[in-house]
């Protein structure tokens, strides 16, 4: 698999509005050329979202999930721009999906963003921990290694969509936001499991 170093990566994101991670396998798709990661991207739909993304989003819905015989339930605020889209069925079937993914992924946060960075320094601190010995070099590359394989499991739009596991939970919207031509973002959700 190709390295793509954070500089092309950070000029994707500047060039495209795209986040971080689907920047980063647009490139490694396209052999780190920039212009045919763009191309990648618009194929996704990801850059026409991207554009949309600055769009406020006042409108929306609240989606319930109960799941396993009343064990798992989930609550999520999904927003879109206008009422029409929040009665839109692309919409409501989106909140259910993200729902039902919520449920069996378990996620902590929606993106890196809303992550403390309490957390990521604690986190930093123990894979730091795991790799001492190694030369300094090294352990900087695994340690960064190791805290974006911990993004993708805590944060719900870097987890493998649970219908889809090619793509992510950002990708999957994405995909809707071109389909309906308005920003779609999520707002917040909770998670409830018995004992847990």
């Amino acid at each position: 698999m190709l390295e793509v170093n954070a500089t092309l990566v950070s000029e994707l994101r500047q060039r495209t509005g795209v986040g971080f991670v689907d920047c980063k396998k647009a490139l490694v798709e396209a052999q780190g050329d920039i212009e045919a990661a763009i191309i990648v991207l618009k194929k996704r739909g990801m850059v026409a979202a991207a554009k949309k993304a600055t769009r406020e989003t006042h409108e929306g819905i609240i989606e319930s999930y109960i799941h396993m015989g009343g064990r798992i339930g989930v609550l999520l605020e999904l927003n879109c721009e206008t009422d029409f889209v929040a009665k839109n069925a692309d919409f409501s079937q989106l909140a259910k999906d993200i729902c039902m993914h919520i449920a069996a992924s378990n996620p902590l946060y929606i993106s890196r963003d809303c992550v403390p960075q309490t957390a990521i320094d604690s986190e930093k601190e123990i894979a730091t921990a795991q790799v001492s010995g190694k030369p300094q070099n090294v352990i900087e590359k695994i340690v960064e290694g190791k805290i974006d394989k911990w993004f993708h499991q805590i944060c719900l739009l870097e987890q493998p969509f649970v219908k889809n596991q090619d793509i992510s939970v950002e990708e999957h919207i994405a995909s809707v936001v071109a389909r309906i031509g308005e920003n779609i973002r999520v707002g917040r959700f909770t998670r409830y499991q018995i004992g847990a």
